[in-house]
C-alpha cells in the first residue's frame, strides 16, 4: 500500500499525547513511509505565534467565539502549508489534535453552536478529514492530575474539572457519531496495553480499510 494517510491523536489533557505521537510516528516509519508529525494549532510559523495567543494567560478576556476564529485561522494555515502538501508528495501526516479537538472544547466545552463549527470546517478543510483518529480517553480527574505534574498548566489547562468533563463527554459523543473513524483507547490503563490498542487500531491502514 502506498496511499497516504492522514491519523489524529485526540483527548483531553494529560492523556498521552505526546508520547503516543512518538510511538505511532515509529510504527508508520517501521512500514517504510515517509510521516510528517505536527501539532494544532500550530505547525506552520504563523499558525505557532496563533498557538501563543490562544494558550498564554493574558491579561484580555477572550471570548469563546475569538477563541474559534483563531483555532479555525491556525488550521487554515497548517492545511494549506503542511497537511496538504505532505499528503499530495504521499506522506503520511500525524497530527497532535485536528477539527475534533474544535469540536469537543469549543463545541462542547464552550457551548458554541455545532453548525457554526461543521461550516467553518468545511470552508477551512473542505473534503479533508482523518482517516483514522486515535481517540484516547481517560477521565477528567486523572487527565488533570497528569497535566498538574507537568508544571506549568496554560490557559486551555487550567479550565474548572467541569469543562474538562464536558470535553471528554464531547469526544465520545463524536466517537459514537463516527466509530468508523474514530477508536477509543483507554489512556487510564499501563502504557503498553495502550500502545497494544494503537497497534491494532493501525492495523486498518495497513490493510486499507
Amino acid at each position: 500500500m502506498s496511499a497516504a494517510r492522514f491519523v489524529t491523536v485526540e483527548g483531553g489533557e494529560g492523556v498521552g499525547k505526546s508520547t503516543n505521537l512518538e510511538f505511532v510516528r515509529c510504527l508508520i516509519e517501521g512500514r517504510g513511509f515517509e510521516v510528517v508529525v505536527t501539532r494544532e494549532p500550530g505547525g506552520t510559523p504563523a499558525a505557532e505565534r496563533i498557538r501563543e495567543l490562544l494558550l498564554a494567560h493574558g491579561e484580555e478576556t477572550m471570548p469563546p467565539i475569538a477563541e474559534l476564529l483563531l483555532f479555525f485561522a491556525a488550521r487554515s494555515l497548517h492545511v494549506a502549508n503542511v497537511i496538504r502538501p505532505a499528503l499530495a508528495r504521499g506522506a503520511w501526516v500525524v497530527c497532535d489534535r485536528f477539527t475534533d479537538t474544535t469540536r469537543a472544547y469549543q463545541g462542547s466545552g464552550r457551548g458554541l453552536d455545532a453548525e457554526l463549527i461543521e461550516r467553518l470546517a468545511a470552508h477551512v478543510h473542505p473534503g479533508l478529514e482523518p482517516d483514522l483518529t486515535l481517540l484516547l480517553d481517560a477521565p477528567a480527574e486523572i487527565g488533570g492530575a497528569r497535566a498538574l505534574r507537568r508544571g506549568t498548566a496554560d490557559r486551555m489547562e487550567q479550565e474548572q474539572r467541569e469543562f474538562h468533563a464536558r470535553v471528554r463527554e464531547g469526544y465520545l459523543a463524536l466517537a459514537a457519531r463516527w466509530p468508523e473513524r474514530i477508536v477509543v483507547i483507554d489512556a487510564a490503563r499501563p502504557i503498553t496495553d495502550v500502545q497494544t490498542a494503537i497497534v491494532a487500531a493501525m492495523a486498518r491502514l495497513w490493510h486499507g480499510k
